[in-house]
């Protein structure tokens, strides 16, 4: 098989598995271009929801109107958002482990401190965004 083929079938794979992580073809590594689900910082408060939705220990996944999503948790009444794909393999982080303030990513382990969004699995990181609850409305500054 040549490598086109290959990583032809790759794509395929993880496209429709919903891993949206672009890959260097050569290195099989996330590439520089990231998580391109990831909102971009721009100042902006969104209303995504309201607390009462999700429960305490757990997350959820927000899709903002331009299709990128974002991971929200609520830790007995503390709330963090991170980006929602884990930089290994493409794991919805909304769906990992929640643990305190750690999420841990349901497909290889990979831990995440939600706070400053540093693993602690190895060096990588994952974007966070700050909440707040304003009238019962969950609003996340992206």
């Amino acid at each position: 098989m040549n490598q086109f083929f290959i990583l032809s079938i790759l794509l395929i794979s993880c496209l429709s598995l919903g891993t949206f992580t672009r890959y260097d073809a050569g290195l099989m590594q996330p590439s520089r271009f990231g998580n391109f689900k990831r909102p971009r910082k721009q100042g902006q408060k969104i209303t995504v929801g309201r607390a009462e939705d999700v429960p305490a220990g757990r997350g959820a996944t927000v899709e903002l109107l331009d299709g990128t999503e974002l991971a929200l948790y609520n830790v007995d009444g503390e709330w963090f958002a991170t980006e929602n794909f884990c930089p290994h393999k493409g794991a919805p982080l909304a769906d990992g482990h929640l643990c305190g303030s750690v999420v841990e990513c349901d497909w290889h382990g990979w831990r995440f401190d939600l706070r400053t969004g540093q693993c602690l699995s190895n060096a990588s990181r994952i974007e966070t965004y700050e909440v707040v609850i304003e009238d019962g409305l969950i609003k996340i500054i992206v």
